[in-house]
Order: structure tokens, then C-alpha cells, then sequence
């Protein structure tokens, strides 16, 4: 029994020093202004939430927000944020995958840590990493545009052989189809599969230049690095997205499904805090929208 029902209204007015009117009108008084926003705003707000993979913190769910058409501060965000228990994704480390081939004669590097580009395909970094399921392992190869951040490329394999790495370079070539990329710098780390000859033999017929980094050196290759961490908290271990999925991915089908629904979102959608919050392919329209008006 609550201590209203057992003692009374008055009697704990009294004992508080408190008016019982004081009672009776806080129960009787209608909603606040802020209380009926938030209201209104918190299934918005988890919408988002939901539809962004579960990813976003405070400042990035804001910004989704705004850009929804939404008035909405920081600070209400990350209010709400807590009321509901939600929180965004935190990266944990990445365990290496590269295994070089001591024999293979290696590209030089090209990029030197410099991740910056002046315009797209001018420098591609590639990358790949593994994924465990109930069927065991699967490889997912990534090839990015280091302009825009936007992933041009992607493959999901069983094994991990030079097929893999080149089937990320081959949808590349034929993302930017109808686009010159003849020179365009091809960075990754010093793996076998990047220095096999199959792989550099394709870089040749695609007019790209290899480029390579020391082995076990993560920030020879940051930007594909941090593209594999993103990858592997919003989606391969997202507790969101594994609980739509039975609790565990079940094998390279339905990963590489999932994979194909994260990487449109993360070109198309993702606010990305590197471009300013602007998704790679506004990024990229914005250029070509600055040379159309140049010429």
C-alpha cells in the first residue's frame, strides 16, 4: 500500500509543511510546453535512432534531427537520449588480418600517410578484415575514395585468397565506370593479397597506381582502418542489428546482405563528422556541381 492510501493527503501535507492545495494541483495541472515536446519529439528521436543503425550519439542524432526538419538542441537530445537508454557505438580495437609475402616485390608508398584528397578517384584506399558467423569465417574486402570517404567498392568471401581484393578492385572500376581513373593512387597495407601478382596485374588494366604501406603499421592505412572499425561496430557487431538477426550472423549470405544494406547507408545516408556531417555523396555531388559551374 502507498504511503497516500495508508496515511492520507493531509496528514503528509501536514508533517511536510506543505499545502494539500500544492498536491492536488500538481496532479491536476496540465503538461508542461517542454513536457509535450518531448513527447512529441522522443519517438522521432528513437526513429532516427532505430534507422541509423542504432549508431548515432548525441551530436550526430541531432544533426539527423535538423537535417529531419526537426528543432532540436544537444542538450534535449541527449536528455532524451538517457530517458529512453539509448547511447551511440563505440569502436572496440581491431585485430590484424595482413600476412605479407616476404618474397613479393612490394609497390612503394605513395600516399605517406597523407589522406587527403583533392578530388575524387585521385587516391583509393583498400583494406580487409574478418567476420565470424555460424559457418565460420567470412572476409569483407573494402575499397574507398579517400575524397569523400564514399566506399566504392566491397566484397564478402570465405577465404581470404587474392580473389577477394580483387573482386573489391573490379567493383570499383565499375562504380566510377564512365569516369576517368587512370592514375589513380590504389593504397593499401602489405598483405599478399595486395602484393600478388593478379591483383597488381589488375591495378594495370584499371590505370591505377599501387601503393603500400609497412606491415602491422595501422597508420599506414588509417582511413581504411577506420572505414573496417566503422563497419565492424554498426553493423557486424551492432547488438541492434544482431538481435534482428536470431543473436549471431548464420553465414556469409546473410552477412553479405547486410553488408550491401550498410554500405548504401553509409554513402548515402551517414553523417560522416570528418566531411562536415555530410554524407560522401553529397560530398562528391557538391564537386562536380562546382566544376559544372567553373566550366
Amino acid at each position: 500500500m502507498s504511503g497516500g492510501l495508508r496515511w492520507g493527503v493531509e496528514p503528509i501535507c501536514r508533517t511536510l509543511e506543505i499545502a494539500p492545495a500544492t498536491y492536488y494541483d500538481a496532479k491536476t495541472r496540465p503538461p508542461s510546453a517542454r513536457a509535450i515536446r518531448d513527447a512529441m519529439l522522443l519517438p522521432i528521436l528513437l526513429a532516427l535512432w532505430k534507422a541509423n543503425y542504432s549508431v548515432y550519439g548525441r551530436r550526430k542524432l541531432t544533426k539527423a534531427a535538423r537535417k529531419a526538419g526537426h528543432d532540436v538542441g544537444r542538450d534535449q537530445v541527449a536528455r532524451l537520449m538517457r530517458r529512453v537508454g539509448i547511447r551511440g557505438a563505440s569502436r572496440a580495437k581491431k585485430r590484424f588480418t595482413t600476412h605479407s609475402d616476404s618474397t613479393a616485390v612490394r609497390a612503394p608508398d605513395l600516399v605517406k600517410r597523407d589522406f587527403t584528397a583533392t578530388r575524387p578517384n585521385e587516391k583509393w584506399v583498400a583494406d580487409f578484415t574478418y567476420c565470424s558467423t555460424w559457418s565460420g569465417i567470412v572476409y569483407v574486402a573494402f575499397v574507398i575514395d579517400i575524397f569523400s570517404r564514399r566506399i566504392v567498392g566491397w566484397k564478402a568471401a570465405s577465404t581470404m585468397h587474392a580473389s577477394l581484393v580483387i573482386d573489391a578492385l573490379n567493383m570499383a572500376a565499375w562504380t566510377r565506370r564512365g569516369v576517368d581513373i587512370d592514375g589513380v593512387i590504389c593504397h593499401s597495407d602489405a598483405g599478399s593479397q595486395y602484393t600478388s601478382i593478379a591483383y597488381t596485374d589488375r591495378l594495370e588494366e584499371i590505370g591505377a597506381a599501387p601503393s603500400i604501406g609497412t606491415v602491422g603499421d595501422s597508420f599506414d592505412n588509417a582511413m581504411a582502418e577506420t572505414t573496417i572499425g566503422l563497419f565492424k561496430t554498426e553493423l557486424h557487431r551492432n547488438p541492434a542489428v544482431l538481435a534482428d538477426n536470431g543473436g549471431h550472423w548464420r553465414g556469409h549470405d546473410d552477412l553479405e546482405i547486410a553488408t550491401c544494406g550498410w554500405v548504401s547507408w553509409f554513402n548515402d545516408e551517414r553523417l560522416h563528422g570528418e566531411l562536415e556531417d555530410h554524407t560522401p555523396a553529397e560530398v562528391e555531388a557538391a564537386f562536380y556541381s562546382r566544376q559544372q559551374d567553373a566550366a
